[in-house]
């Protein structure tokens, strides 16, 4: 199964903090808000690869993309830092987008799965990390989403299933993402927001709708406020010929 073996390789690249020598993180994270009222929040991603799309882009600096998401008007940016299946892993592509971009929170997206990676997070000068329920389970609010509060970052939990919302309700996480993709066949499901977001939204946290989000008329036809607030919007910008174009037209004015 992919998902196995992306955590076989993330355990080998887990280190130790003093094995980062004396480099220091960019720039001090500040809280995130991804919130925009009275429009969809879109968290532009930088992703060059994925399992499911192969290929999506040939690298590029990831500053000079944070620049035209940002003209397109997103509200918060992503990095992909998993190198083998998702064409991230270089330490300083978080920093070229801070600095491209620096009133842009930036979430870190990874596999994290050890506390380790929580520091590395706060050091490589993210302001947000995700945090799959389905890989942490009951670890997730005592252990996880604590640590990332404690390093100053912003929780953001991925769920797929009823029983991770639970666990994801039973944290301090304020921002919780519904994953319409099943991590473990990698199929995409649809209908997953709109089936798993109500209870998350009675308690008042923010719904994020993550995978399978296009653009235009019916690409997220349930994943709209109210049933979500926030879209991540991967492959389809990370493709698009005109990336700011694609982010005001096709999402953030959806």
């Amino acid at each position: 199964m992919i998902l196995d073996d992306i955590i076989k390789m993330t355990q080998l690249r887990i280190r130790e903090p003093e094995e980062r020598g004396g480099e220091t993180a960019s720039t001090k994270p500040e809280g995130c808000n991804f919130v925009c009222s009275g429009q969809h929040a879109v968290i532009a991603e930088i992703k060059f690869s994925s399992p499911s799309a192969g290929r999506i882009r040939e690298r590029t600096d990831p500053g000079q993309i944070a620049v035209a998401y940002r003209k397109g008007g997103c509200a918060a940016i992503s990095v992909l830092t998993e190198p083998a299946y998702f064409g991230g892993g270089r330490p300083e592509d978080i920093a070229a987008v801070k600095n491209a971009v620096p009133p842009l929170p930036v979430l870190r997206k990874d596999f994290i799965i050890d506390l380790r990676q929580i520091a590395e997070t706060r050091f490589l000068g993210a302001d947000a990390v995700l945090l799959i329920a389905g890989l942490l389970g009951e670890r997730l609010g005592g252990e996880f989403v604590s640590a990332a509060y404690a390093a100053e970052l912003e929780p953001l939990v991925e769920v797929h299933t009823s029983a991770e919302v639970a666990l994801a309700l039973a944290s301090d996480a304020e921002m919780i993402g519904i994953n319409n993709r099943d991590l473990c066949t990698m199929q995409l499901q649809p209908e997953t927001t709109a089936a798993l977001a109500q209870p998350i939204r009675d308690a008042g946290r923010i719904v994020v709708s993550m995978s399978g989000i296009g653009g235009g008329t019916g690409g997220y036809p349930a994943a709209r406020p109210p049933v979500c607030r926030c879209l991540p919007c991967r492959d389809s910008l990370m493709s698009a010929e005109d990336p700011p174009q694609t982010v005001l037209e096709e999402f953030v004015c959806a």
